[in-house]
């Protein structure tokens, strides 16, 4: 079958799986395509390729198209995050020198509370904290933002650097900064080099919160709508194979090539599997949800998640919180999502927006037909957004 040529960029990250392995086991092809898979060196390059068409879809950190909608960042193209390609999947990595701080004063690495871990680090770092970022607008800082101010460490004590997530154990190790938070394996080669320690997961922070996107531009939606749904298919029956325990060593072996993202495999497959070693002593522990590209909705690009980022992108940058949620909503097009996926007999909710946070344990719920089973969501402070409340 002739298939139709979709270019697409993405960043050497575990959570870049499903645009992967949609191209290498077929799923794209199912649908007629043929993805062409270029990877970039930086968020902001994968952004501007999107943006100004160079490619036609992209693997791309979830507030960025909130912040263009928002006219944040100086790049305004519309964009439509027309899925979730993963939820989870960060961790916060300190220095060597850094995790032997903590240790001195008795933290024990648990990997899993948060309130004790801010507390601790606030503790040692009695001046400023030089914390890595990928890229400014992102789910890292969005979390790392969230979780420091409201264990009362004032903005003025944190200096976050931008840094490509392969280079962050080259900047951790130079002295550049003293801990970062970046999507996997880059956390994981930190401590494989023996330059680090992992702190924290941002499941810790915020138990179900939206890592990557699959973003097209809203222009391409429109004119394009049958390849629009071919590739949400496409990377929907992905996401749904990665889900699968028995695909994790074939997906782990096919990201460690060169032109992906050129790591060990073992080192991918912890990921995949939410099972990580801490530092070079050889702690390990089991996250559950570490990262999922399936379960729980995951891909479902849920309106009230880009609210949520929407307000928090508001609040630091001096815009009308509501405004700024209403232009965020739109971003999200749960609507594409659900036309795409609908034949696929998807798990569909009965609605696009819900209360975040509120979800402790994992509950069913009733959905467009029968149920749909929703994982838990909580932020580490109790908090619970409500995106029809100001």
């Amino acid at each position: 079958m002739k298939t139709v040529t979709l270019s697409a960029a993405y960043i050497p990250l575990v959570d870049a799986a499903p645009l992967i392995v949609a191209q290498e086991m077929g799923f794209a092809e199912a649908e007629g395509l043929t993805l062409d898979l270029i990877r970039a060196p930086s968020w902001s390059s994968v952004r501007d390729m999107l943006a100004f068409g160079r490619v036609d879809a992209a693997h791309l950190l979830s507030p960025v198209p909130v912040a263009m909608a928002l006219g944040l960042g100086g790049v305004t193209t519309r964009l439509a995050a027309v899925s979730v390609l993963s939820v989870n999947g960060d961790v916060i990595c300190v220095s060597t020198a850094l995790a032997d701080k903590l240790r001195e004063t008795g933290f024990a690495f648990d990997f899993a509370d948060a309130t004790a871990a801010g507390e601790a680090l606030s503790r040692v770092v009695t001046d400023t904290l030089r914390i890595g970022v990928p890229f400014p607008f992102s789910m890292q800082v969005e979390l790392l933002m969230y979780w420091l101010t409201a264990l009362g460490m004032p903005r003025s004590r944190l200096d976050v650097r931008t840094i490509p997530p392969p280079l962050m154990a080259q900047a951790l190790a130079a002295g550049e900064i003293d801990a970062f938070c970046v999507g996997e394996p880059w956390g994981s080669i930190a401590v494989e080099q023996g330059f680090g320690a992992l702190l924290l997961p941002g499941s810790a922070i915020w138990a179900f919160s939206p890592e990557k996107v699959l973003a097209v531009r809203e222009d391409w939606a429109e004119t394009e709508p049958h390849l629009t749904d071919r590739l949400i298919r496409a990377v929907w029956r992905a996401g749904q194979w990665l889900s699968r325990p028995d695909s994790r060593i074939t997906a782990s072996e096919i990201l460690s090539r060169r032109h992906y993202l050129d790591v060990p495999a073992e080192v991918i497959d912890r990921s995949f599997e939410g099972r990580l070693v801490l530092s070079p002593r050889g702690e390990q522990r089991a996250v559950p949800q570490f990262q999922v590209f399936h379960d729980g909705l995951a891909t479902f690009p849920w309106r009230s998640q880009a609210a949520w980022i929407a307000r928090q992108l508001a609040l630091r940058a001096g815009l009308n919180p509501q405004s700024a949620m209403h232009a965020g909503r739109g971003v999200y097009r749960s609507d594409l999502y659900r036309r795409a996926v609908r034949s696929l007999g998807a798990d569909l909710p009965g609605a696009s927006e819900k209360l975040e946070g509120a979800i402790a344990a994992p509950v069913t719920q009733a959905a467009v037909e029968g149920s749909v089973h929703l994982m838990k969501d909580l932020f580490f402070d109790g908090r619970i957004f409500d995106p029809g409340q100001p």
